[in-house]
């Protein structure tokens, strides 16, 4: 006799293997309401700012999230893609699964997920489970590891796993700051992007976005990493170390963050007869509002009033062919004996 499911049993289907594109997220539009939502979860991970929550919590709820929504929708509002009705960062991750999908063909399912705001991890690792995913990769999109963007999506995914029944086997994709492929490919995109300029650069800058001191003494391996990612661009360039140099940007508070600064960089630069300046930001795979309007609009601003006289953003590897060319290997690498 064969046994009765119950009603709300899923479909037995194909096992498939999942990969999961993890990045950090974006609020869903530019009022004050989504932003405030989105920056009230994003401030209130453990992983992100480590501050006991009984004294954190009463300022982020009484005193910034009262006012820091308003400069950020409006700073979002800069870079918002009118046409998609979105925001950058997720119509390019949208753009990099489908890509991805169709080199890694029909035998893999990939959809993508934010930490923070929609769509949510959870929702994606059901949908994947739903379809038949027995084994998923997640593939957080940080080429350097910090706890605060690799470790803080993968803690959001086990969270989800944990309230699963059934759960698919899980890997995790380790940060790539020194794989050849990524290497490789952040190299041609800087000599091309150098290469396509008006202008000859007096020095070209990777903007690392930045992280409390105390975090990298806490033993937090992402300074090191954004160095040796720089280190071996150079290297693969053969350029010297003044032509391509490192900087933070996107600190926030009154404590020390790593340094130099690139805000304080920029506003310096044309004061040492540096007026020349490309610069791009290797710890992002997508373009968003830290590199769009935090480096192409405001990093701009300030550097020309300091007395600069070129400036050029050079873009993430985003859905690029060789940006994407780079993403599949990485992935593949990963799913070595599941392909």
């Amino acid at each position: 006799m064969t046994p009765t499911l119950p009603p709300d049993h899923p479909p037995v289907v194909k096992p498939k293997i999942g990969v999961l594109l993890l990045n950090l997220g974006t609020p869903d539009a530019t009022d004050y309401w989504s932003v405030r939502r989105y920056l009230s979860e994003f401030l209130s991970d453990r992983r992100v700012i480590e501050s006991p929550p009984a004294i954190w919590q009463p300022i982020l709820q009484g005193i910034i999230l009262s006012v820091r929504p308003q400069k950020s929708g409006a700073n979002y509002a800069r870079i918002w893609d009118k046409e998609a009705g979105d925001s950058p960062l997720r119509v390019i991750t949208k753009r990099q699964t489908a890509d991805l999908q169709r080199r890694l063909g029909s035998s893999v399912i990939v959809d993508y997920a934010m930490r923070y705001g929609n769509p949510s991890t959870k929702s994606r690792l059901e949908a994947l489970k739903q379809a038949g995913c027995t084994r998923i990769l997640l593939a957080p999109l940080y080429p350097q590891y910090s706890a605060t963007t690799t470790g803080t999506a993968n803690d959001k995914a086990f969270d989800a796993l944990k309230k699963m029944r059934w759960q698919p086997a899980i890997r995790t994709m380790p940060a790539y700051f020194e794989e050849p492929a990524y290497i490789a490919a952040l190299a041609q995109s800087i000599d091309d992007g150098v290469k396509s300029l008006s202008f000859t650069p007096d020095v070209v800058i990777t903007s690392y976005h930045g992280m409390p001191q105390l975090y990298l003494e806490r033993g937090d391996p992402y300074h090191c990493q954004c160095l040796k990612t720089t280190r071996l661009v150079r290297e693969h360039l053969g350029w010297s170390k003044d032509r391509l140099m490192v900087t933070f940007q996107s600190r926030f508070g009154p404590t020390k963050w790593l340094q130099p600064y690139t805000d304080q960089t920029l506003m310096a630069l044309p004061g040492q007869g540096k007026k020349k300046v490309a610069i791009l930001a290797p710890a992002f795979s997508v373009d968003c509002i830290e590199t769009l309007e935090e480096i192409a609009i405001t990093g701009k601003e300030e550097f020309e009033h300091a007395g600069g006289e070129e400036f050029a953003y050079l873009p993430c590897l985003n859905d690029s062919v060789g940006g994407m060319a780079m993403l599949e290997t990485v992935i593949r690498k990963e799913l070595s004996g599941w392909l």
